[in-house]
């Protein structure tokens, strides 16, 4: 509960941040052009609202609502997802967006965009400033990698050693690293001490590469036991510290990769069980280890626990090479911010084309995916890495041309400039009544998905 807690505090007041922010760009744009705000809200505020006030001599109600799905900003004379149409009928109005030039209306409506995006590499400068760019070297990783039996079939061995494609050298083990290989024509590697290359397609799908089971390529981490808990299974059989683990049920292991493979599917054989019985025989398993403190291997059958759990803590990347940091003054840290987002908007624009499959429908996640971005113990630089990257997506997703979003005006906006012509309002309504329904029916989607996840039927 208290994970739970810490989490969905975080992605709140991540999301208020930004809506804020966001709502705030076409605040500015909209007062900077003498257009009236009539409302400025934190959170929808459908049949009532939570805290409201409208400052004397002001024009704007600023207002808190209770559902957490967004905010708004209501600009008169502007037909948008509060679908005023009766303000509408009114003669327009100096004051109002629709009597602007279009140049204007422009950027009021790239407002909220504008001020996302840069927002984002501002946060990514101060972090470069602040904590510099940590990671792990890819060269670095002198046992390699594991990779899964497509890698393999495709020319890849465990243990080589990930240096580059043709497109550039790998930096850290993440999905850019899955994304270059998925775009490349050759893969660079060192394998047994010799360098040589594996030639690939070009355009693997990314998508099947993220999700496969096992991973088509995770480091190389050896079986060994970081250390046991008590009263675990594992310290009954008289498992230690410092042991490694070689085979599980006869079938060889050389690594956490392995293990955890050979587990996963005890899990699948486990959702057919019937009887405790049978559920008992599949948790005892036969593990053969190799004991640190005598060099002497054993073989002992372990009953598992009811979620098929050693109770051993693996050893991780972290417990065989050192971490790389690069530190930035702060004058160099905005390029180096700027360069960072930059590449994240590039991914996860590259990556939209996948959510048009069928697999990249089942991907989406709504609220409850979002919010286990976040760590589960408060660390303000996780906080502020992933507040910039909802910042990159609630700027990128609120500029696609889909109506009843910024990006949906802006391209009524762009065919008014180029035709001298604009839309009727009757058009512009039944637009809004579209966008509005297409973002219903994907919030749906992404919603529904986190349920069947948590539910364990996706």
């Amino acid at each position: 509960m208290e994970i739970f807690l810490i989490r969905l505090l975080q992605f709140m007041l991540a999301i208020s941040l930004l809506v804020l922010l966001h709502e705030g760009g076409h605040f500015f744009f909209a007062r900077l052009f003498g257009v009236r705000v009539d409302k400025f809200y934190l959170f929808f505020d459908p049949w009532f609202h939570l805290f409201e006030w409208k400052p004397k001599n002001s024009d704007t109600t600023y207002g808190i609502g209770w559902l957490p799905l967004g905010g708004y900003c209501k600009i008169a004379g502007m037909i948008d997802e509060s679908m005023d149409t009766e303000q509408m009928k009114q003669p327009e109005q100096p004051w109002e967006f629709r009597s602007k030039p279009a140049w204007q209306r422009l950027f009021i409506m790239i407002g909220g965009v504008l001020v996302n995006f840069l927002l984002a590499l501002f946060i990514y400068s101060m972090i470069m400033f602040s904590w510099g760019d940590t990671y792990y070297k890819v060269q670095d990783m002198k046992m390699g990698m594991k990779f899964n039996t497509d890698a393999k079939a495709l020319g890849f061995q465990d243990h080589d050693i990930l240096l580059g494609t043709d497109k550039g050298e790998f930096k850290d083990f993440s999905a850019d690293l899955f994304r270059d290989i998925s775009e490349a024509k050759r893969v660079d590697v060192i394998r047994k001490g010799k360098r040589m290359s594996v030639s690939l397609p070009g355009d693997l799908n990314l998508l099947n590469m993220l999700k496969s089971q096992p991973a088509f390529v995770r480091p190389f981490i050896p079986a060994e036991i970081d250390s046991v808990m008590g009263g675990s299974p594992a310290m009954k059989a008289g498992i230690k510290a410092g042991d490694k683990i070689l085979a599980v049920n006869g079938k060889a292991v050389d690594s956490w990769n392995e293990y955890d493979n050979e587990l996963g599917r005890l899990e699948d054989v486990m959702t057919s069980v019937n009887t405790a019985k049978d559920s008992l025989r599949l948790r005892t398993v036969a593990i053969a280890y190799l004991q640190k403190a005598t060099g002497k291997t054993d073989t002992v059958n372990v009953m598992l626990t009811p979620e098929l759990k050693l109770g051993v803590f693996q050893t991780n990347i972290a417990t065989y090479y050192n971490t790389t940091t690069d530190e930035f003054g702060f004058f160099e840290s905005f390029p180096a911010g700027v360069k960072y987002g930059w590449n994240v908007l590039k991914g996860y624009v590259s990556d939209m084309q996948y959510v048009f499959t069928a697999d990249g429908a089942k991907s989406l996640g709504g609220f409850g995916a979002i919010g286990s971005l976040f760590p589960p113990t408060w660390d303000w630089y996780m906080f502020w890495k992933m507040t910039a990257f909802l910042s990159i997506i609630l700027a990128f997703m609120n500029i696609l041309p889909i109506p009843a979003l910024d990006g949906g005006h802006v391209l009524f906006l762009l065919y008014e400039m180029i035709t001298r012509r604009k839309p009727s309002e009757k058009f512009m309504i039944y637009a809004e009544y579209i966008g509005i329904s297409v973002l219903l029916l994907l919030m749906v989607v992404a919603n529904l998905n986190d349920v069947l996840r948590w539910l364990g039927i996706m």
